[in-house]
């Protein structure tokens, strides 16, 4: 409840459909929001989980559409952006299955992340964020609130495919630049 209360203090919204929605509406339409999609599945979706390796980055993005759909309805563009680094400033023990099914049930993280000294103060990392290509909808917010629902969703499928695309572009341009040529972006 406090750390909520300070978020909110410093204009942060929850990130539920609701809430997200109003702060897109006409009203508050020059406000900007940004979303990190990954949430709590996304850290569990990495080394040391098996089938990953050390050079492996995931972004937990396949079957995320909702902010897409958002974005149509409010007619707002979404601007891709990769933070190189942010992955490297903690590390996390393996645990057992259940904790991350548990997790994401309860929202809440409940993994063990450590930094320098064994403790939760990060490692030195310098992080390096790339901003993409704007992604504009493909049709205004009217005219998406007259689609059927199958145009609508080739409409939000448009939009995810093209974010997708530009993540994995920035990340390619780019990952020799931060000292990472090694690294694969693996789209989850």
């Amino acid at each position: 409840p406090l750390v909520r209360t300070f978020i909110s203090w410093m204009g942060g919204v929850d990130a539920s459909r609701t809430a997200v929605s109003c702060a897109l509406s006409e009203q508050q339409q020059s406000n900007r929001l940004g979303i990190s999609p990954g949430g709590i599945a996304e850290m569990f979706e990495s080394y040391p989980k098996p089938g990953y390796h050390p050079n492996d980055e995931a972004a937990l993005l396949r079957h995320r559409n909702g902010i897409f759909k958002l974005a149509l309805q409010h007619n707002v563009p979404i601007v891709p952006v990769y933070c190189f680094g942010a992955t490297k400033m903690f590390r996390r023990l393996q645990l057992p299955q259940f904790l991350e099914s548990l997790s994401r049930y309860l929202k809440i993280s409940l993994c063990l992340l450590y930094g320098q000294m064994g403790l939760p103060i990060p490692f030195r990392q310098r992080l390096m964020y790339v901003i993409g290509k704007t992604i504009w909808p493909s049709v205004s917010s009217i005219d998406a609130g007259n689609l059927s629902g199958e145009e609508f969703n080739q409409h939000v499928q448009e939009m995810h495919d093209a974010f997708c695309t530009e993540i994995l572009r920035i990340f390619d341009r780019n990952k020799e630049h931060y000292g990472w040529k090694n690294k694969l972006l693996r789209i989850i």
